[in-house]
């Protein structure tokens, strides 16, 4: 009979968020970067204050030493910090009315008028191509 072995308490639960350190790294120089900068005041009007990533990269480093709970707490935190800001726009789009599942007829087939505007359609082509090339292996393959 096997043994069932409980699993340990994974007080690091949320670690597959936490990127590699070359990323926070790679983000910190991109956000000092001159390009990045006129993008910045081009876009938002000032400069962004780009200490975050690298704190997050000495957070990442103490992280990989001695896997710290401090620098992994900190780390937790500011990937959330990131999420929200990146989903900002999309959470706050009110214009758009959610849908918790697909229309129903989401699969249904095409008006007669679309389907004859795509029948000589550059992918109507390529389908096309695929099937005689599959219909020819087929061919090839029997014959052997």
């Amino acid at each position: 009979m096997a043994k069932v072995i409980a699993k340990e308490e994974n007080h690091f639960k949320d670690s597959w968020m936490i990127r590699p350190c070359e990323i926070y790294l790679d983000e910190y120089k991109e956000c000092k970067h001159l390009r990045s900068r006129f993008h910045q005041y081009f876009i938002h009007g000032h400069k962004i204050d780009c200490s975050s990533w690298q704190k997050d990269f000495h957070y990442c480093k103490i992280w990989e030493e001695n896997q710290s709970k401090e620098a992994y707490e900190a780390l937790i935190t500011s990937e959330n910090e990131h999420r929200m800001n990146r989903l900002k726009g999309h959470i706050g789009n009110k214009v758009w009315e959610r849908r918790n599942k697909p229309p129903e007829d989401w699969n249904s087939p095409l008006p007669e008028w679309m389907e004859e505007k795509f029948k000589d359609s550059y992918l109507e082509k390529m389908k096309n191509k695929e099937i005689q090339e599959k219909i020819e292996s087929l061919k090839y393959e029997g014959q052997m």
